[in-house]
């Protein structure tokens, strides 16, 4: 681990978790422009040089002029080299005045990018419950000065060079071999069973991502039981604080279209059994009940018997509650099918989701098979561009950074706040999670270092930017942050966006009335990031393990076509190489760090156990072509 950097001058008050986060690049801070500050000082010196110097004439001629025997010789001597002088004085002046002009532009330049990035902002960060952090501002946090130093200087000599990043295309040819078939009918299909054995309803817990693998799980579940599904409901969550319900987010008539050859699906409970008292019948099933990842034979053994009882079954939360292996082939086929085919955002997301990425691109992009399953109807118009084919779409990467302080404070980690930030993390868990509290007490602790280690630590702004840098990403290059809640604020993430300014969200570009119907709707916001995310030219993530992160790899590897690559750090070997942050060399950094992300691309077909939803290549998912 290395060196914390030495703390910075305070910047202004900034209030995080409910005013906008404004990114600044190191342009528009004087005080991190090297040239401005020689500006500022050498302006300074150089006129009080030439103050000296002119002082220093006036004494030394009068001097000459206390000896009677030179002062002839004296006004002769002026009399010959005046115009010398008068053209002397003149350049001093001008000088004077063209510093002084050199010093206004650059003041007018660092207001305008200051005002101009106050309009355009839109990170927020929160703390703790969302609450606002105090009004002393924290220097930046940085605990690998060094490599950020070698990183700065390395950007710099690629901004001459022609040589772009072999990273925004996929490494493998073998990729493009793989393609979607999930949605493909054979004689094998198990079809609809011609006698329903009851009614399955689940009411799913957590944020978006979750509730789309519990909506799949439960597809599943349902062919396996021969039950009838009721449309799955979305529980209320005091963390998600989002009302939202399957047809706020999903297309409803859609989603049961494409699976009615598969699983009978109704909207509502029949009437006759919606006055049951489900839990008194013994037929409500919370996550205690079912062990996480479990088999289908537990299922069979344990929820069908009540199934054929009492003819219906409600699943209470349901998360995780289906493993991937063993499964039979037609079942994990209708988990494929439901997440790469059957759930199609509402077309409030895909017309603004839509709107997003022609903002990134700058102008309308291309139509690529991703597009098209995101964006359904509001696909962009290519007559403007057959007007203009000079007009090329910028390429953006799109980065998953994980560091909201929920993550960060469970992982037990340290990320070189220093003191204060411990403290606050231990509040934190104390406070949020008191079962982990238990569990420490009667458990033997790991050091934060050896957590480290391990690659238990969830990624810093920092270490991400220094990935990307690694990978040969220029400065200049637009990325897309996805979420927008991180902790620690301006000085966590001063040290991306010095060596990445082009940083923008959501909130910076969609207008307030744009986001209006989604703001009090965090699945529906997750949703907007999940389309920006996916249509992306490249995806960065910084936690592999997080269910957007796999959600959106594996819609790209399903629908990408081997050009949509996902850059996936192993977080154990990168901790090795940053270890070394005191003594390794740059171009050493660079090829461990690029040999990291392509052993994570290889490719490779889904391995036991596996997430389908993440890693689709198999016969169960997708053909080989």
């Amino acid at each position: 681990m290395g060196k914390q950097g030495s703390p910075r001058s305070p910047r202004p008050e900034l209030s995080l978790g409910t005013k906008d986060y404004q990114i600044r690049s190191l342009e528009s801070l004087p005080s991190n422009d090297p040239s401005i500050g020689r500006r500022y000082s050498g302006g300074d010196n150089n006129w009080k040089t030439k103050v000296v110097l002119l002082g220093g004439l006036k004494n030394e001629y009068g001097k000459l002029g206390s000896k009677g025997v030179y002062v002839g010789k004296r006004h002769t001597w002026f009399r010959k080299h005046i115009g010398s002088i008068a053209f002397m004085f003149a350049l001093i002046c001008f000088l004077f005045l063209l510093d002084s002009f050199m010093m206004s532009i650059f003041d007018s330049i660092n207001v305008q990018n200051g005002s101009t990035s106050s309009k355009s902002s839109g990170l927020t960060y929160a703390k703790e419950d969302k609450t606002t952090y105090s009004k002393e501002e924290k220097p930046p946090v940085q605990m690998y000065g060094r490599l950020l130093n070698l990183a700065s200087n390395a950007l710099a000599e690629k901004e001459f060079k022609q040589e772009k990043s072999n990273f925004w295309e996929e490494q493998y040819q073998k990729a493009s071999v793989w393609k979607p078939c999930a949605d493909k009918k054979d004689s094998e299909s198990l079809g609809k069973p011609d006698k329903s054995n009851g009614y399955l309803m689940v009411s799913a817990n957590g944020g978006l991502n979750q509730q789309r693998v519990a909506i799949c799980n439960a597809v599943a579940l349902a062919s396996l039981l021969n039950a009838t599904l009721v449309l799955p409901r979305f529980l209320y969550s005091n963390v998600w604080k989002d009302p939202s319900q399957f047809g706020d987010i999903y297309q409803e008539k859609y989603f049961m279209k494409i699976m009615k050859d598969d699983v009978n699906i109704i909207k509502e409970l029949p009437s006759h059994l919606k006055s049951l008292d489900i839990e008194a019948i013994g037929s409500l099933i919370t996550d205690s009940d079912i062990v996480k990842e479990a088999k289908p034979s537990d299922y069979l053994q344990k929820v069908l018997p009540l199934l054929l009882r009492n003819g219906v079954v409600h699943f209470l939360g349901f998360g995780n509650r289906l493993g991937f292996d063993p499964m039979p082939f037609q079942l994990q086929r209708l988990r494929c099918k439901c997440n790469f085919h059957a759930l199609k955002f509402v077309p409030k997301i895909q017309q603004v989701g839509s709107l997003l990425i022609k903002r990134i691109r700058k102008y309308d992009f291309a139509q690529s098979m991703l597009d098209k399953q995101l964006l359904g109807d509001f696909m962009p118009s290519s007559a403007s561009k057959m007007n203009d084919p000079t007009r090329r779409p910028s390429r953006y990467l799109a980065l998953h950074l994980r560091f909201e302080v929920d993550m960060i404070a469970y992982s037990l980690c340290e990320f070189g706040g220093g003191e204060d930030e411990k403290r606050e993390l231990k509040a934190y868990r104390e406070s949020h999670f008191p079962l982990l509290i238990e569990r420490l007490k009667n458990s033997k602790p790991i050091s934060p270092s050896e957590l480290r280690k391990l690659g238990r630590c969830p990624l810093t702004p920092e270490e991400a930017a220094l990935v990307l840098t690694g990978l040969g990403f220029k400065r200049g290059t637009h990325i897309y942050l996805a979420g927008s809640h991180m902790h620690g604020g301006e000085s966590r993430m001063y040290p991306f966006t010095s060596l990445y300014p082009n940083l923008v969200t959501k909130e910076t570009l969609l207008t307030a009335s744009e986001l209006a119907p989604f703001r009090n709707f965090s699945s529906q916001m997750a949703a907007l990031d999940f389309i920006a995310c996916a249509t992306s030219d490249v995806f960065a993530m910084t936690d592999s393990g997080s269910q957007l992160s796999s959600l959106v790899s594996g819609f790209r590897t399903y629908y990408g076509g081997g050009h949509a690559p996902n850059l996936r750090p192993n977080k154990k070997r990168l901790a090795a190489i940053l270890s070394e942050n005191s003594t390794i060399g740059w171009n050493s950094f660079e090829d461990r760090v690029r040999k990291m992300i392509e052993e994570g691309q290889r490719v490779r077909i889904r391995g036991f156990g596996r997430s389908i939803y993440r890693q689709p290549r198999c016969p169960e998912c997708m053909c080989k072509s």
